[in-house]
Formats: C-alpha cells, sequence, structure tokens
C-alpha cells in the first residue's frame, strides 16, 4: 500500500476510533460516533479508501486524479474512494483525511464538538 502512514494519521485526531464490520470487509473511522473514512475494497476486492469530501472538491479530485472515483458503495456526491494502489500524491490523501474528518466534526452538535475539542 502506497500510503502506509494512513492509518496511524487518522487515528492521531482527536476523538477518532477505528472497528471493522465484518459483513463489509472494511475499517471505518468514526469522530463522534460518526463515519468518516472507511478502508475496505471495490466490486472487485480492489483495495480503495473512501472519504467524505466536499462535493466540488471532490469532483475536483476525481476529475484530476483518475485513481480517486466516486465513493464505493456510498452517496457519490458526498463520498470519494481512493484506490489504494494508484499513484495520488501523499499531500493530496492528506488535505482528504483532513476534510473528510472536518465535515463530520463540524456536522456534529455543539455539545459534542466542545467535549472532542475542549
Amino acid at each position: 500500500m502506497p500510503y502506509p502512514w494512513l492509518d496511524e494519521y487518522l487515528l492521531s485526531k482527536m476523538d477518532v476510533t477505528k472497528d471493522y464490520k465484518e459483513e463489509w470487509s472494511a475499517t471505518r473511522y468514526f469522530v463522534g460516533g460518526k463515519m468518516f473514512a472507511m478502508q475496505g475494497g471495490d466490486k472487485t476486492g480492489k483495495p480503495v479508501f473512501t472519504m467524505k469530501l466536499e462535493p466540488m472538491y471532490g469532483d475536483f479530485l476525481r476529475r484530476t486524479h483518475p485513481d480517486i472515483v466516486p465513493g464505493y458503495h456510498m452517496n457519490k456526491v458526498h463520498w470519494n474512494s481512493l484506490y489504494l494502489d494508484g499513484v495520488v500524491p501523499d499531500d493530496v490523501v492528506r488535505e482528504m483525511a483532513d476534510q473528510s474528518y472536518q465535515i463530520v466534526l463540524q456536522a456534529l452538535s455543539r455539545k459534542i464538538q466542545k467535549e472532542i475539542i475542549g
């Protein structure tokens, strides 16, 4: 996998937890109990990492990088899948992870945000 740092990077963010959903064969990442990223496979088993992005940014990335596609088994407007055998630069993947975390964090209630951020 060309992004061996990604799991540790996501887990370093405040209040992030992960689990493994056996039925989906996927590792899921949560903030405040809401999923913001998932590592699994597409219909052929090819490994993908799926993250929630602002629609315009996701569309831009899909047009710019062939290894980023609409989210596999997710809402195609808000979720984007990154093929893990692709060649997307680390800084782009890091920005995707940061944005996904922030989108979900900001959608949580102010009370939960305060508990997480302090």
